[in-house]
């Protein structure tokens, strides 16, 4: 039996790869990062792909965890069993492992997309952080060694296909970076049987693609120096976001408050304003431009559900009929004559 001190050193250094840890760092990096906010983005938007991406791929291949333990349960003293049983045990589907793929995807994302230090040494603080975390998991018996190098092997190569995405259309990396974000939550979910987390993850999928259209809304509104050649962008824009908060709000609408459809619309829609409270933050020009453009959705908002309303249906109706009553008089009057 190992000493109860080095098992619980293992189960903290795995932490370094769960989604708590994960989403924490990314997030800070995205609320903080004000000089790299597109390249932070592109972090998001590949850990929510990576995510989905590995939700999917453990429901495709369904292999079980290993069943021996680094320690059992009940061989620690009381007061260190909830943290041994919160930070080492795992459930579920062990191939390939989510916590080598993750780690891979999101700390070689960061070694490539921030500017602390030199890339040679980012990229080995990841590669140090993608072994230990690996190997952590292996030692806590969660995991194969196969299971590991699966899991850095497919990380690697989606960050590859996505790479070569986003460098084809750099212009607007946040966006693409999304949009993969979001196709890959979307096939999650029949992969998956609609797997609860395959649903918050669409929708948090689809609220930060929102959240940033908002964003790249306003900076095209900045940058433009007519307002002529922004209407094209800025319609564009608006018609993203909108059509990526309908579901959600759609979500929380029509299905019971405590529902998983309502749970993936209420995560999007605080993702959505996640992503875009830090934007507002640190500008005030964008506070102002934000403030007059909320107005105007609302006018919008407000006059598409009057336009919808049955009674302006029937209302519609009644004066269509009426003149296209007398327009049938008057042809008939010009017709006799």
């Amino acid at each position: 039996m190992i000493p109860e001190w080095a098992a619980i050193l293992v189960a903290l250094l795995t932490q370094l790869g769960d989604v708590w840890f994960l989403a924490l760092l990314v997030g800070a990096v995205y609320w903080f990062a004000s000089n790299r906010r597109e390249d932070a983005m592109v972090v998001v938007g590949l850990t929510l792909a990576g995510l989905s991406l590995i939700t999917a791929l453990k429901h495709v291949f369904a292999l079980p965890r290993p069943g021996e333990p680094l320690v059992a349960l009940e061989a620690l003293p009381g007061l260190v069993q909830p943290l041994y049983e919160t930070t080492a045990m795992a459930s579920g589907y062990g191939f390939p492992s989510g916590h080598a793929l993750m780690t891979t995807v999101v700390y070689v994302t960061l070694a490539r997309r921030l500017s602390i230090g030199t890339f040679r040494t980012r990229l080995a603080v990841s590669a140090t952080v993608i072994a230990l975390v690996g190997l952590s998991r292996v030692a806590l018996g969660v995991h194969y060694l196969v299971d590991i190098v699966a899991g850095v092997a497919v990380g690697l190569t989606f960050l590859f296909v996505a790479e070569r995405l986003l460098a084809r259309y750099a212009d607007d990396q946040g966006t693409v970076a999304l949009s993969l974000a979001v196709v890959v939550s979307a096939l999650s979910l029949p992969t998956t049987g609609l797997d609860p987390d395959a649903v918050l993850l669409f929708g948090a999928s689809l609220g930060a693609f929102a959240g940033w259209q908002l964003v790249a809304l306003g900076r095209d509104a900045f940058a433009a120096d007519r307002p002529s050649t922004a209407a094209r962008p800025l319609a564009l824009r608006g018609t993203l976001a909108a059509a990526a908060f309908a579901p959600l709000v759609a979500a929380l609408e029509y299905f019971e408050v405590l529902s998983l459809p309502a749970a993936g619309g209420a995560l999007g829609l605080a993702l959505g304003a996640f992503v875009t409270v830090p934007v507002l933050r640190h500008s005030e020009r964008a506070t102002r431009v934000w403030t007059s453009l909320i107005f105007w959705l609302a006018v919008l908002a407000f006059g598409i559900r009057q336009l919808f309303r049955p009674s302006t249906w029937r209302r519609g109706y009644t004066v269509g009929s009426h003149y296209a009553s007398r327009f049938g008089r008057w042809v008939r009057t010009r017709t006799s004559g």
